[in-house]
């Protein structure tokens, strides 16, 4: 039995060779010496780097450093009615490096000290594109020094600030893993044979049947990335990621002043899966109908009752009150108490942790996210990856089983609740990696039709509204993301300056309202409402579960300080990481819905300019 256990581990150890060996030629054959240069320096500063402590005998090493580089082949193609405004395709290739003092148990990780955020990533800085070997190694080479000075700085701070704690976290900082090799021949851009340009010209023309339509964008933004990353524990990948995406805003005035916008997005795995320009217009089309709707519409007014929530609307909202509920690490320590209010507003925090075996959903529900997963029942999902953005290997995780909380998104940060990373780490464009969602699938054993979840909230409706003169309940049909139906930055700033606060506690957007009267069944459109207090709890009393899964594929915003809170899902193509959600329609029993507060602007002076008819 042990000759044929050595044999065994003689011809495993035959095919791992053979891989790491098939995997080094193909980096030689397509003349990326990338990796050899983060190899060699990556060698050089673990036997070498070390710095002396001023006034002492005691040298110190970081115990782990960690190379990242991601090379960058974007495209983006932006046109308003009919016209292209801009056309652009750039390359860039940037690193970062990040070096940790201390050990697995304490790092220099993971702290707010009292003159700045430190610990998160090391510097960062854009590097050559003819992927030579010289050059990135002294780019390497400076950014490590600085790193290691960095982590040492605030490893210092760390451990003087826990020291006057009464009472310390008995959390690591950061987990072990096994190391990973995955180095894939090294992919090339396709941008397919489709004119792009002229495919933006002809989508955007759309608006030109839309006379009130004060501006509007749709842009085209298709990317080709190859990533790399070496660690001083041994993982060393080199793996290609694609993906594009078509996002349009439109705004206009209601005729009271009021501004009102809507959004179209729609995203791919690869550019040629995008849909074609037919399919475009035909949903930009509808999008500006609805806009239409939205300037003749009334104004919301308070409500509390049933809400049903449509599949492309439960999705969105999901996406919104689960991302922070379902990350497990633990947040940064912080020296003041502004990062712990900033994260309890934002909704940063994570109502789940520390509750494993408790019921958190109806007992019928399931949620899973799988990494893995590319399609759901034919349609694509936009969030898959092998490997995240820490080197592990992403795994699919039941987090809540029966409505039972079973499990929970893991980096390789630890948490109160699970130590090991299960491949969650994700982050865009070099920015820290935090768990986040990948392909978030939301599933029950007892569904209801369409039309009976219909059936079941009208009469809902009439037991709720019987006894008030105005016998209506609400429809949501879609949710708002202002990050892309809102055009100009200072809107979309002083939106946050109303709306973010409340994120935490569980203020919503919904774009797209209908009123619905019971008795006869019509349906009106109302403009400017506001949900309040729609977070995790109210997710436990969920009164109707649709059969119709909606597919939602969208962005999470990578912007500073929303990753991990209630407002990553106000993502953008250019700020994004992909990511799914598969839910039904949702129906509660009570939503508190605020009625609209906007401010009116002054109207134009005169009336639209005509235009001519669609190109």
């Amino acid at each position: 039995m042990r000759h044929a256990g050595r044999i065994a581990g003689a011809a495993f150890l035959l095919v791992v060779l053979s891989c790491a060996t098939s995997q080094v030629a193909w980096a030689q054959q397509d003349n990326d010496h990338t990796l050899q240069a983060m190899r060699d320096e990556l060698a050089r500063s673990k036997a070498r780097l070390e710095l002396q402590i001023p006034n002492s005998d005691q040298t110190v090493r970081p115990f782990y450093i960690e190379y990242r580089l991601l090379d960058l082949d974007v495209r983006e193609v932006v046109a308003e009615f009919g016209d292209l405004l801009s056309s652009t395709h750039t390359r860039n290739r940037f690193m970062n490096v990040e070096a940790r003092m201390g050990s697995y148990k304490l790092d220099s990780s993971n702290f707010v000290s009292d003159d700045a955020f430190r610990g998160f990533i090391g510097p960062t800085g854009e590097v050559g594109v003819d992927r030579d070997y010289d050059s990135l190694r002294q780019d390497l080479w400076i950014a490590t020094d600085q790193a290691f000075k960095e982590a040492v700085d605030t490893y210092s701070r760390k451990k003087g600030y826990l020291s006057s704690l009464a009472r310390q976290s008995d959390i690591d900082d950061f987990s072990k893993t096994e190391p990973v090799s995955l180095i894939e021949p090294l992919g090339a851009p396709d941008w397919s044979n489709r004119n792009w340009e002229q495919e933006a010209r002809d989508a955007s023309a759309v608006m030109r049947a839309f006379s009130q339509i004060h501006e509007s964008r749709v842009s085209y933004y298709l990317v080709y990335a190859t990533e790399y990353l070496l660690t001083s524990e041994g993982t060393e990948i080199r793996q290609n990621r694609s993906f594009a995406a078509i996002e349009a805003g439109m705004s206009a005035v209601a005729d009271d002043g009021v501004p009102v916008n809507h959004y179209y997005a729609t995203y791919a795995v690869r550019p040629a899966d995008l849909p074609n320009v037919d399919t475009v217009r035909k949903g930009l089309n509808v999008t500006c109908t609805e806009l239409m709707a939205l300037r003749s519409a009334p104004s919301a007014q308070d409500y509390t009752g049933p809400v049903l929530f449509e599949s492309r609307a439960a999705a969105s909202l999901l996406a919104q009150v689960l991302s922070p509920a379902i990350n497990g690490a633990r947040p940064p320590i912080s020296f003041s108490p502004v990062l712990e209010q900033m994260l309890t507003g934002l909704g940063g925090k994570s109502d789940w942790v520390g509750r494993i075996g408790a019921r958190v959903l109806p007992g019928t529900v399931t949620l899973a996210d799988d990494p893995g997963a590319k399609e759901f029942k034919g349609t694509p999902l936009i969030g898959g990856y092998s490997v995240d953005e820490e080197g592990v290997r992403g795994q699919k995780v039941t987090l809540v089983e029966n409505g039972v909380l079973k499990g929970e998104l893991m980096s390789r940060r630890p948490g109160p609740d699970l130590e090991q990373s299960n491949g969650h780490g994700r982050a865009a464009l070099l920015s820290d990696a935090k768990p986040t969602m990948s392909n978030l699938i939301f599933s029950s054993t007892e569904t209801l039709s369409p039309d009976d979840l219909r059936k079941k909230f009208l009469n809902e409706c009439r037991e709720e509204k019987q006894a008030e003169h105005e016998k209506y309940c609400l429809v949501v049909r879609e949710m708002d993301n202002p990050a892309l139906s809102l055009l100009h930055q200072d809107d979309f700033s002083e939106l946050l300056a109303s709306f973010g606060g409340g994120a935490g506690t569980g203020d919503r957007l919904p774009l797209v309202v209908y009123r619905v009267y019971p008795d006869s069944g019509r349906e009106e459109m109302v403009r400017g409402a506001r949900i309040v207090g729609l977070n995790t709890r109210a997710l436990r009393n969920i009164s109707g579960i649709g059969n119709d899964d909606f597919v939602f594929n969208y962005m999470q915003s990578q912007s500073n300080g929303f990753p991990g809170t209630a407002l990553s899902t106000f993502g953008s193509a250019q700020v994004g990481l992909p990511a799914s959600v598969v839910a039904p329609s949702l129906l509660f029993d009570e939503v508190e819905v605020r009625g609209e507060r906007a401010e009116a602007k002054r109207l134009p002076l005169l009336p639209p300019p005509p235009m001519t008819a669609a190109k």
